[in-house]
């Protein structure tokens, strides 16, 4: 088997395991905070909001160190180092004894994670660029696919075990991918004597800089949108079932659908990308996700709430592919492992701001208003998209009709 063919194998596994890590404490939060001494359902909201956001604001903060740091030591070793510093920052959080110590470590976890980063560098420069399209989709599957079936599982094994054995368990999985990268990943690096390039430097060399940007907003308002109601969907599902049994199963049920969906939509939605351009996927996807989120105010039920959330993953499930598919083509080879690091920085502060507004709006006007401005908030980025990426692309997908002075 070819070497960037194994190494996709593994950084696909491994990001899907590091994703379910970081995701499946979402439906348990609320509770744990409770378990950890706060009860007054308002900060219940705004405490779960930033305990699990700020995780991906300082995630998105550190990003491109991580990147600048693989640039000179090699992808493997920030591999390595991300997945062995989670397996004990997660493991530690099913030991905190406040909400204090629990933000803290979820700091810690935002400061040495990057397993995602560098899985994007490695396989962006080591696939063949007729190839990179498709690996790069794989890639951004795992990595929905894990962040969104992460609450499922989180939610059953609270029923089943306990609030601090999932802890444990993530742990768990994330010593696993440490072996498995440390035993299979193979990277043949070699330091580059050349200075290492500023972001202003980076910037400048970008054919079309502003396209880029756009795309980086996209990213941002994809995981925006995951991760509005992901802190309180809790809450959302005891005001729509009429039992309090059962609530956390059925909150990552509610989440996990979506997951679902996208695994199984992805790779038709990739052969579409590929006939009529991506451009024209995500601007679909973004007007679906919109009318999705309006529909789920309107919800009696938490069955009605799933059936939407499987639909919003049929809705987005070509996003995330088709924004990198654009970021590999528009972008030099050179610093492709940059501005990658910089892309997936927009995803991680997407999932902050996401949490952080879900929260606040929760805990200040209400919950449907959170599915509202999210709803709002994707129809403007559509229109964005439509308006300087859709018309800047001729019939044939092609890049020589954009100027980067003019997109």
């Amino acid at each position: 088997m070819e070497i960037w063919k194994r190494n996709l194998i593994v950084c696909w596994f491994g990001s899907f395991m590091t994703l379910i890590g970081m995701s499946q404490i979402a439906p348990i939060m609320p509770l744990y905070i409770r378990q950890l001494g706060v009860h007054n359902i308002f900060l219940v909201e705004e405490i779960s909001g930033i305990a699990f956001g700020i995780t991906f604001i300082v995630s998105g903060i550190f990003s491109p160190i991580w990147g600048y740091a693989a640039d000179k030591v090699g992808r493997k070793p920030m591999l390595l180092r991300a997945s062995i510093g989670m397996a004990i920052v997660i493991s530690c959080m099913g030991l905190a004894h406040n909400v204090y110590q629990l933000i803290a470590l979820r700091i810690l976890q935002g400061v040495i994670t990057g397993y995602s980063t560098a899985c994007t560098t490695l396989i962006a420069t080591q696939t063949e660029k007729k190839n990179s399209g498709w690996a790069l989709g794989m890639l951004s599957t795992a990595t929905i696919a894990g962040s969104l079936l992460g609450p499922l599982i989180g939610g059953y094994l609270d029923e089943l075990l306990g609030l601090q054995f999932t802890f444990f368990l993530t742990g768990g999985l994330m010593l696993l991918v440490f072996f498995t990268t440390l035993l299979f990943i193979k990277e043949d690096f070699v330091a580059s004597d050349e200075k290492v390039l500023s972001t202003k430097d980076i910037w400048n060399l970008l054919p079309y800089p502003k396209l880029t940007l756009i795309l980086f907003v996209t990213s941002f308002m994809l995981q925006l949108a995951y991760y509005s109601i992901e802190p309180i969907i809790t809450v959302y599902i005891s005001q729509l079932s009429r039992s309090s049994a059962h609530i956390a199963l059925i909150s990552g049920m509610a989440f996990s659908a979506s997951g679902l969906a996208s695994i199984i939509a992805a790779p038709n939605l990739g052969k579409l990308s590929d006939k009529i351009g991506p451009q024209k996927v995500m601007l679909v996807a973004l007007i679906s996700a919109g009318l999705i989120f309006i529909l789920q105010v309107f919800v009696r039920t938490a069955q009605q709430l799933i059936v939407l959330r499987f639909l919003l993953g049929f809705a987005t499930a070509g996003l995330a592919p088709s924004i990198n598919t654009l970021v590999k083509k528009i972008t030099p080879e050179s610093i492709t492992g940059r501005i990658f690091g910089f892309n997936i920085g927009a995803f991680y502060f997407g999932t902050f701001c996401g949490s952080l507004l879900g929260g606040q709006i929760a805990s200040h006007l209400g919950i449907k208003y959170v599915f509202f401005t999210t709803s709002a908030l994707l129809l403007l980025n559509a229109l964005l998209v439509y308006e300087k990426i859709v018309k800047k692309l001729d019939s044939n997908n092609k890049f020589s009709s954009l100027k980067g002075s003019t997109v």
